[in-house]
C-alpha cells in the first residue's frame, strides 16, 4: 500500500511534468493544494518541494546531427497518418519516473529528429539507411533508443531488433527496458503457465500489444520462436528481438528468419526493419587485421540486414573513436565501409544532471577521486590468473567503509528506499573475483558486528570500537561538509549496513544485480566483477567505485566508467578510488571525446555530412593508439595520417639521460637567444600570468628549436619530423607568427630550484617522475601532464578568453550566472587563438624511484589553433614495439574475450 508521501509525490508530478518551466512558488503552490487530499507533515512538504525544485530545474539541449547531402525528409509530411500509441505511453511512463517536463519536450524532438533519419517505413521497394547515435556512458541512450523504438513503431517499422552486449546479464538488463518502456508485459512469463503481468507502460493502456520473440532470461531460441507460431508478415503489431551479441545468437536468427518469414519464393523479408547495435563499438566491427576480412559478428550484422529489402541500421556508442571510422587502409574506402553512418550521425546531449566524464576527471576531480597506491603488494595491476588473495589492500577496506558512511548519510537524507551500490572492478580473471568477493564479504561481516553489538552505545562508547573508530575516521576524511553530524551518521550506521551483500557479477557466478525485485525497498549491494561491469550493465544508486584495471585503450577504459550516470540527491557522496596513471588516461579521454562533440556541432553548421566527420575521427591525434593497437598484430608498417590542427601536444615522456637533458638545455638556450636578436618586447613574470611572453615570434626560431629537441619516441606525438613539416606547410601563413612562453612560478618557495641559463630567472616549476619511469624513460607525473591547466590562456586578451567563454557556455546551454563554477577546459581558448603557443617548461623533477634529477628537465608544449586552411595531415610511422609493451593487457584481454568470465 502506498504512503500518503507517495501519492502527493505522484500526483504533484504528473502536474509538473505537463509545465516546461515550473517556479519553486508553483511548485509549492500545487503541493499545499494536493496536501488536502495526501496529508504529510511540514518537514515532508518542504522536503518534496526542494526535491521537484532540482528535478524540474534540469535542462537538457538537442545535440548536433550531420546527415547526407541528398536527404529527402519526409517525417513532417507523414505526421498527419501517425497515431503515438506507444510513444503516449511511453511519455506517461517518463513523467512517472520522474523526468521534468523540459527533458521530456527535449527527448521528444530528439527522438523526432532521429526518426526522420530512418527510412520512410510506408516506401515501398528497397532501400536501406545507416546510422550512428554519439550519447555519453551510462547517460540514457536506452531511455532515448526506447523512445526511438516506440516512434518507429508507431510509423509502421514493423519487425525491431536490439543487440544488446556480449554478456548474459547485460542483455536481460536491456530486455527488462525494453519490457518496461515498449511491450508493457513482463517478458519472462511469455511462454509459461504464469498469469500475464503488465509493466511500465503496460500499466496505462494495454489495447495493442507487441509481439517479443525474447524474454528477460532467455536470449532468442528458434524453437522458442517457432511455438509462437507467428509469421512476421502476418503481425498487425510490431515484433521485437532483444538478443546477445554472439555470432551463434546471430546465426539462429537469420536462419529462423530464413526459415519462417521469408517471402514465398524468396530467401528476403519485405517488412521494414530497424536494427538498434547498442555498443556498437564493441563487436560490432571489423577486428581482423586483414583488409578484406570481415569479423564473423561483423559479417553477421550484414547479412541480417540484407535479409530485409528495407532495413535501417543505428549504431549507438559513447565512444566515437571506433574502428567504424578509422580500420579502412585508404580514405577512399571509408564510406563503402559495411556499418559505416554513411547517411547520418545524431548526437545527444546529456540533461544538465548528468553526472559525467568532464564533472568527474575535469571539474571535481579533486573531491570525487582518491588514489590506490598501496595494492601492488596484495593485488597488483598486472597478475595471473592463479593470484592468491592473502588480505585486502587498506584503500579497499576503507572504500568499503566510505559506502556505509554514505549509505548512512542517504538514511539521514530521507533515501530510505533507493538502490544503494559499490563497485569493485579490479581483476579481469573470475578466481580473483571469488577471492575478493569472499575477502570483502568477511570484512563487512565484521563491520556489521561491530554495529550490530555497539552501535547504540554512546558516540563516546561506541568510538572504542575499532571498527566504529575506523568508520569515524572515514567520515571525518571524507563528509564533514554533508550536512549530517557525525552522531546522527552514528544513529543510521547500523541500519545502513545491515542490508548490504556482496555479489561476485560474471558469467561463472550465480550472483545478480536483482534491483527489480527490490524496487520498494532498495537493493544494496557491492557488485565485484570485471568485464561484465565494464559495458552497458548499470548500478544503481552507485556511490563508491574501486577500480584497478590497467588499460590504455579509449573505448575499453570509458565504457569500464560505471560510475558516469546521474546521482541525483547524492553526488556530493560519490568517491572513486583509482591510480593515478587511470585517473590521467580518463581526463585525456574525457577531453579528446568533447573535442570531436565540439567538432560535431560546428560542423553541423558548416553543414558538413557524416563522410567528412569520419575523415576528421580519423585524423584526430588520438587515432595514433587507436588506429596502431588494431593494426598491431598485422605485422605490417604502420602509418597514420595526422591533423595537428586545434590540438595540443606536450613531451610528456622524455630521455632521462644526462647527455640528452644537458643537449635539450641548450636547444632552449639557443630559443631565447634567438628571440633576444629579433628585438622583441619580453613581457615579464609580473606581467604575464605562468611566466615570460614573447608575442609576434618569427616561426624560423621555433622550427630551430623543434629541429635541435631530441625527442623519446615512446612521445609519438611530438616527434619533431611530423610536426616540424605540418608548420612548414603553414609557414608563410596562419603560422608564421608565433606566441612564446618561458612558464616559470611567480613565487618561489624555499625548495624551489631557480635557473638562470635562459637568460631570465626561471622559478622551476616541479613535477613528480611517474612511477613508471626507468633509467631510459622519465615520465612526467603518473597522468603523463606537464603543462598546467588553463596555460592556453596566455597570450589572449581578455575579450577573446571572455568570447571562447561565452561560446562554450551557449554550447552547453549554460547560464551566465553559472560561470562562476565553470571550469573552463583549454581546448575552448584555441577556437580564438591567433597564433599559435610554444610554452617551453624547465622542470624540477622529484623522484622516489632512484634516479636523480639535480638540474632541470626541458619539456614543452605547444598549442595549435584551429587551422583556417583545407586541413593537411602529416604522416606518423608508429612505434609498435612500443605500442606493443603498454598494451599488452589490452591484447590479452580481447584474445580471451574480456575478462576470464
Amino acid at each position: 500500500m502506498t504512503s500518503n508521501y507517495d501519492n502527493l509525490e505522484a500526483a504533484v508530478g504528473a502536474v509538473l511534468a505537463k509545465e516546461l518551466a515550473p517556479t519553486p512558488a508553483r511548485i509549492r503552490e500545487l503541493i499545499k493544494q494536493c496536501r488536502s487530499i495526501f496529508p504529510i507533515d511540514d518537514a515532508a512538504t518542504e522536503s518534496l518541494a526542494r526535491r521537484f525544485e532540482v528535478q524540474h530545474g534540469v535542462t537538457m539541449t538537442i545535440g548536433a546531427m550531420l546527415t547526407e547531402r541528398d536527404y529527402e525528409p519526409w517525417l513532417d509530411a507523414a505526421h498527419a497518418d501517425i497515431i503515438p500509441y506507444y510513444w503516449s505511453r511511453y511519455m506517461k511512463l517518463l513523467v512517472q519516473k520522474g523526468f521534468s517536463g523540459q527533458v521530456i519536450s527535449a527527448l521528444n524532438d530528439v527522438t523526432d529528429r532521429v526518426l526522420g533519419l530512418l527510412g520512410n517505413p510506408k516506401k515501398q521497394g528497397p532501400w536501406d539507411r545507416r546510422g550512428m547515435v554519439v550519447g555519453h556512458v551510462q547517460s540514457g541512450k536506452t531511455a532515448n533508443y526506447t523512445g526511438l523504438i516506440c516512434k518507429a513503431a508507431d510509423a509502421g517499422y514493423k519487425l525491431i531488433v536490439v543487440i544488446a552486449g556480449i554478456h548474459n546479464n547485460l542483455r536481460n538488463q536491456t530486455q527488462l527496458r525494453v519490457d518496461e518502456g515498449f511491450v508493457g508485459r513482463d517478458s519472462a512469463r511469455l511462454l509459461s503457465n504464469r498469469d500475464e503481468r503488465f509493466v511500465g507502460v503496460g500499466r496505462f493502456d494495454q489495447t495493442r500489444r507487441p509481439v517479443t520473440f525474447t524474454n528477460s532470461v532467455r536470449d532468442f531460441n528458434k524453437n522458442m520462436a517457432t511455438s509462437l507460431g507467428i509469421p512476421l508478415n502476418n503481425l498487425n503489431e510490431p515484433a521485437v528481438f532483444v538478443i546477445k551479441k554472439n555470432s551463434t545468437t546471430l546465426k539462429n536468427l537469420i536462419d529462423w528468419l530464413k526459415e519462417h518469414s521469408a517471402d514465398r519464393g524468396r530467401d528476403r523479408v519485405d517488412a521494414p526493419m530497424l536494427l538498434i547495435d547498442d555498443e556498437a563499438d564493441n563487436a560490432s566491427i571489423n577486428l581482423r587485421y586483414g583488409k578484406d576480412e570481415a569479423s564473423r559478428i561483423n559479417s553477421q550484422i550484414r547479412e541480417l540486414l540484407n535479409l530485409f529489402d528495407r532495413s535501417c541500421y543505428i549504431g549507438y556508442t559513447a565512444t566515437p573513436f571506433a574502428n567504424i571510422f578509422i580500420d579502412p587502409n585508404s580514405d577512399d574506402e571509408m564510406l563503402g565501409h559495411d556499418l559505416f553512418p554513411r547517411h547520418f550521425i545524431a548526437s545527444l546531449d546529456p540533461p544538465t544532471n548528468y553526472f559525467g566524464p568532464t564533472r568527474v576527471f575535469m571539474d571535481d576531480a579533486a573531491s570525487l577521486i582518491r588514489h590506490v597506491e598501496d595494492n601492488e603488494d596484495l593485488l597488483p595491476l598486472k597478475h595471473r590468473i592463479d593470484l592468491e588473495l592473502s588480505s585486502l589492500p587498506s584503500s579497499l577496506v576503507d572504500a568499503v567503509r566510505t559506502f556505509i558512511v554514505a549509505r548512512a548519510i542517504r538514511l539521514a537524507r530521507g533515501h530510505t528506499k533507493e538502490h544503494c551500490s559499490m563497485l569493485v572492478n579490479a581483476s579481469r580473471f573470475t578466481n580473483v573475483q571469488r577471492q575478493l568477493r569472499n575477502e570483502i564479504h568477511s570484512r563487512l561481516e565484521q563491520m556489521q558486528a561491530s554495529l550490530r553489538i555497539n552501535g547504540a552505545l554512546s558516540p563516546e562508547k561506541a568510538m572504542r570500537d575499532p571498527e566504529i573508530a575506523e568508520l569515524h575516521r572515514v567520515w571525518n576524511a571524507e563528509y564533514t561538509d554533508a550536512g549530517v553530524a557525525w552522531r546522527e551518521v552514528l544513529n543510521f550506521l547500523h541500519d545502513a549496513a545491515a542490508p548490504i551483500k556482496v555479489v561476485e557479477v560474471n558469467s561463472r557466478s550465480s550472483g545478480k544485480l536483482d534491483y527489480g525485485d527490490h524496487a520498494r525497498s532498495g537493493l544494496n549491494v557491492i557488485a565485484v566483477g570485471g568485464f561484465s561491469l565494464s559495458r552497458g550493465l548499470t548500478l544503481e544508486g552507485l556511490i563508491v567505485s574501486y577500480f584497478l584495471r590497467n588499460s590504455m585503450m579509449y573505448d575499453t577504459l570509458m565504457q569500464m566508467g560505471r560510475w558516469f550516470g546521474y546521482r541525483h540527491g547524492y553526488d556530493d557522496l560519490c568517491r572513486i578510488w583509482m591510480p593515478e596513471e587511470a585517473e590521467g588516461w580518463y581526463a585525456h579521454i574525457a577531453e579528446s571525446i568533447e573535442m570531436l562533440r565540439d567538432e560535431l556541432r560546428s560542423m553541423e553548421a558548416a553543414g558538413a555530412t557524416p563522410e567528412e566527420f569520419g575523415l576528421k575521427v580519423r585524423s584526430h591525434p588520438d587515432t595514433l593508439i587507436v588506429t596502431a593497437r588494431n593494426k598491431m598484430g598485422s605485422g605490417e608498417r604502420v602509418v597514420v595520417n595526422i591533423g595537428l590542427g586545434n590540438s595540443f601536444v606536450e613531451t610528456a615522456i622524455l630521455k632521462p639521460n644526462r647527455m640528452t637533458i644537458e643537449n635539450n638545455r641548450k636547444a632552449a638556450v639557443r630559443l631565447a637567444e634567438d628571440l633576444e636578436h629579433t628585438g622583441l618586447a619580453l613581457r615579464s613574470a609580473d606581467e604575464v600570468p605562468g611566466g615570460y611572453l614573447i608575442s609576434q615570434a618569427p616561426v624560423s626560431a621555433v622550427d630551430r628549436f623543434l629541429a635541435a629537441f631530441d625527442n623519446h619516441p615512446g612521445s609519438m606525438l611530438t616527434d619533431p619530423g611530423p610536426i616540424r613539416r605540418y608548420i612548414q606547410g603553414r609557414e608563410d601563413g596562419e603560422l608564421a607568427e608565433w606566441d612564446i612562453l618561458f612558464a616559470s612560478l611567480q613565487r618561489p618557495d624555499n625548495d624551489s630550484l631557480i635557473d638562470k641559463s635562459l637568460g631570465i630567472p626561471i622559478n622551476c616549476q616541479r613535477r613528480s617522475a611517474g612511477d613508471k619511469s626507468d633509467a631510459s624513460t622519465l615520465r612526467i607525473t603518473n597522468k603523463q601532464r606537464v603543462a598546467s591547466r588553463g596555460i592556453e590562456r596566455t597570450g589572449l586578451d581578455t575579450q577573446a578568453i571572455e568570447a571562447a567563454q561565452q561560446q562554450y557556455r551557449e554550447s552547453r546551454g549554460l547560464k551566465d550566472e553559472q560561470s562562476r563554477r565553470i571550469n573552463y577546459p583549454d581546448r575552448i581558448y584555441r577556437i580564438v587563438r591567433k597564433r599559435p603557443l610554444l610554452i617551453v617548461h624547465l622542470l624540477k623533477i622529484d623522484s622516489e624511484n632512484g634516479f636523480d634529477y639535480p638540474n632541470p628537465v626541458l619539456a614543452w608544449s605547444i598549442s595549435f589553433p584551429q587551422t583556417q586552411l583545407e586541413e593537411k595531415r602529416v604522416e606518423y610511422v608508429v612505434n609498435t614495439t612500443w605500442l606493443r609493451e603498454n598494451f599488452k593487457d589490452d591484447l590479452d584481454e580481447d584474445e580471451m574475450g574480456g575478462d576470464n568470465d
